[in-house]
């Protein structure tokens, strides 16, 4: 096991110690790009510091990406778990809860599901789990397995929370959580970070190897962001486009791809674009660091993904102004509302996708209409200050109610 960051000020010190504010010691599997992992680093940076204090423990491993945490006293630990079932590491967490003494852990997915044996054992006093989407292996939540497993692990959890209301109908249908212990709360944006261009789309920051009239002022630029592994589909949308071109010759002119992120699709998204003769229309920007400015250069939005929770970049895309396109899969259709912030199509099916994309570069004004209103949405109905207040108040009833129980 290994940490970094600073080190907690009293970070052997739960709430009846000498540390102050409670800490929370959030379970995850891997800290690293992912709509989870930024979701847990948006809060941990949103929560006030004189409320709760915060600990990150990754059953394997952590990246850089750990250092868009902005508070310096997060400590972040990696547990190293090899795969598959690993006592040694249960064993490893169970002993570093102890010493640290939370007043409340919180997992989150199947994948650290785990982790709440070892906290029930350390008698850790509140136990939360977190369900943000789904696996690959289980896009639609019938794989038996994992909800044995989640059925199993039900009496050592105290309160679910679920990101959409397709999973909160799955904790309550499929493992038969009682709706007294779920929640069920939306992912916030920060509607300051990410905002609309102002006076029209801004230049795209492409780096040396694109041509630098790669997106002129008049192109229609289409993107999308996230991780290029299979549940995220990328493969899909290369192909979208690749047909959109075919539909719409006249198009190639204008029409530009952006596709930010990194991972095991990026070698074929890169093939299917190179065979078809389109790879100069499309960047690959691999993983960046400043995808509000990638987002305020896109005229559309589009998620490809086979399943989700409650997307992030869904969200900072319409933070940013832009219609979206997305899969009617998970809680997509909990955030597009279909003809007013965008479109919905089949997961998997590039012919409807390439449709959707076109019907927004045939109608210019239409697209910025949809767009304002995706704003206005994420402004009234998924601010960083609703979804922070709706964590605080789960944590502190949570606390109050192991108060009171230990009183009586």
């Amino acid at each position: 096991m290994h940490a970094d960051s600073g080190v907690f000020p009293d970070s052997a010190a739960g709430q009846g110690g000498a540390g102050g504010a409670p800490l929370i010691a959030h379970i995850i599997y891997r800290l690293d790009t992912g709509g989870l992992e930024n979701g847990v680093v948006n809060l941990i940076n949103a929560i006030p510091a004189e409320r709760f204090r915060h600990a990150i423990i990754c059953l394997t491993g952590y990246t850089e990406f750990r250092r868009r945490i902005r508070r310096s006293n997060v400590s972040v630990y990696a547990l190293d778990k090899p795969p598959g079932n690993s006592p040694v590491t249960h064993f490893k967490l169970w002993r570093l809860l102890r010493q640290l003494r939370p007043d409340i852990v919180h997992t989150r997915n199947l994948a650290a599901l785990e982790g709440l044996l070892p906290a029930a054992l350390a008698r850790v006093p509140v136990r939360i789990h977190g369900e943000h989407g789904r696996d690959v292996g289980d896009l639609d939540g019938s794989s038996l397995k994992g909800q044995r497993l989640r059925r199993l692990f039900k009496p050592f959890v105290h309160q679910y929370i679920a990101l959409s209301k397709d999973l909160e109908r799955y904790l309550l249908e499929k493992i038969g959580v009682p709706a007294a212990r779920v929640a069920q709360l939306y992912n916030g944006v920060d509607t300051e970070l990410f905002h609309p261009a102002r006076g029209g789309r801004e230049p795209l920051p492409v780096h040396d190897s694109t041509p630098t009239d790669f997106a002129s002022p008049d192109a229609f630029v289409i993107g999308t962001v996230g991780r290029m592994q299979a549940v995220k589909d990328q493969l899909t949308l290369a192909r979208a486009f690749v047909h959109l071109l075919e539909i719409a010759p006249q198009a190639r002119q204008r029409l530009r791809l952006v596709m930010v992120g990194d991972g095991p699709l990026r070698k074929q998204v890169a093939e299917i674009l190179d065979q078809a003769g389109v790879g100069k229309l499309v960047w690959l920007a691999g993983e960046r660091d400043d995808v509000p400015r990638v987002m305020r250069a896109l005229d559309l939005f589009v998620l490809p993904s086979l399943a989700e929770g409650i997307s992030n970049t869904i969200l900072e895309a319409m933070a940013s102004g832009l219609p979206v396109v997305a899969t009617a899969v998970g809680g997509n259709p909990e955030l597009v509302d279909e003809g007013r912030t965008g479109a919905l199509v089949p997961s998997a099916d590039p012919q409807a996708m390439a449709q959707a994309m076109l019907r927004y570069y045939a109608d210019a004004a239409e697209c910025r209409r949809q767009g304002l209103e995706a704003r206005r949405t994420a402004e009234q109905d998924f601010s960083m200050t609703s979804m922070v207040n709706s964590y605080l108040a789960i944590y502190d009833r949570m606390l109050q109610q192991t108060l009171e129980s230990r009183r009586a």
